[in-house]
């Protein structure tokens, strides 16, 4: 195997596939990346649930293949001078020419590497920055706790033109629309996708303009896999097992109270009365005509007290929320106007971002169960 490729082109396409190196590999072949030569550079790293394959442009001289540490060869490929590096086996060895930089690496017996599995057969495409903005957006519901994988997980439903994502943890649920393009118009699915892989696939594919979306069917080609594409990376995740919460029955048909505040000094003002909120303890919201008033912290311990201006429609209510997810799903509607729409103090209000028009439904809500307040 010899051929040479742009520094920044190695550095690159090295870094996006060393995301998918598990950090304690079951068997030691998984610390490798694959390094295939065609007519193009094919790399690949797999871990059993994730696999990560990009291909770039390179001058060849030698096709081949090798099997190296993932880790090191990351670290000397972000490393190396900027010059063109010369690529070449010899033997058990790979070695790395970058100007006057040499590097010597061993290799890992590739006849041991894994086959990756197949991408399922191509959906669909969406834009690659709705796509990472969207799944940003509902991404940060997702639990954390892997005991239960369910909620660990973002659920992607498929209908025709629309795409659903939602996530949970049982104390809060964001749900997010956008259009896409199947490439089948009555095309259905419904998959359940580990949510870190999927914030970190669709935050990585934004080079391209759009990404493909992959979807195994019943019993056919890529089952219980979910694929993505775009801009010569692609990468594939195992799907989670379970049944998804009927979410869209926790979500009100109507409200009895909704009011506006200006989003940047909402954050501002959450995140300073926070600040004398013990752990676990909430931040209470006053609203009435024309102002919320933020309180934390109680008689005996340190306490903080704003003001802000806010539009109210319905009775002066009184509800209070956990500060970081509140702060999360402000950050997450990507409006300059946060609107809240409640029914009671202890049932889950609706936070949004203003629809451009009236009368539109806004395309992401992120639904955020209250704390019920003592005396």
């Amino acid at each position: 195997m010899k051929f040479r490729i742009d520094r920044d082109a190695l550095a690159d396409a090295v870094a996006w596939t060393a995301r998918t190196l598990p950090v304690r590999p079951p068997v030691a072949v998984l610390a490798g990346m694959h390094l295939e030569v065609t007519d193009r550079l094919k790399l690949s790293a797999f871990d059993y649930e994730v696999s990560a394959q990009v291909s770039t442009d390179i001058d060849v001289e030698e096709p081949g293949s090798a099997l190296v540490s993932g880790r090191l060869l990351a670290e000397i490929s972000r490393s190396l001078p900027p010059h063109p590096v010369e690529v070449t086996t010899d033997g058990a060895k790979v070695m790395l020419r970058c100007g006057s930089a040499k590097f010597t690496l061993l290799t890992m017996p590739v006849e041991d590497y894994p086959t990756l599995p197949e991408m399922p057969p191509a959906a669909g495409s969406v834009g690659s920055d709705e796509f990472a903005a969207a799944v940003n957006q509902v991404a940060v519901a997702a639990g954390k706790d892997d005991t239960i994988p369910m909620l660990t997980g973002v659920r992607v439903e498929i209908e025709g033109e629309t795409v659903t994502l939602a996530a949970t943890d049982r104390y809060r649920l964001a749900v997010r629309e956008m259009h896409w393009k199947p490439d089948r118009p009555d095309f259905a699915a419904v998959a359940l996708v580990p949510a870190k892989t999927l914030a970190d696939t669709a935050k990585s594919l934004t080079s391209g303009a759009e990404v493909s979306i992959a979807l195994g069917g019943q019993g056919g080609a890529g089952e219980g896999m979910i694929g993505f594409e775009g801009g010569g990376r692609r990468t594939t995740s195992r799907l989670l097992d379970g049944d998804f919460v009927k979410y869209r029955s926790l979500l009100p048909s109507e409200y009895a109270g909704l009011a506006e505040v200006q989003t940047g000094p909402f954050i501002e003002a959450v995140k300073r009365v926070s600040l004398v909120a013990e752990r676990n303890t909430p931040v209470r919201l006053s609203f009435s005509q024309g102002e919320v008033v933020l309180e934390a912290g109680t008689g005996d311990e340190a306490q903080a007290v704003e003001a802000l201006e806010a539009t109210l429609e319905g009775e002066d209510i009184d509800i209070a929320f956990n500060p970081g997810f509140l702060l999360d799903g402000l950050a997450a509607i990507g409006s300059d106007v946060a609107r809240l729409s409640f029914t009671t103090p202890t049932k889950p209000a609706v936070l949004t971002g203003k629809p451009p028009q009236d009368g539109e439904n806004p395309n992401y809500r992120y639904l955020i169960m209250p704390v019920r307040l003592s005396g």
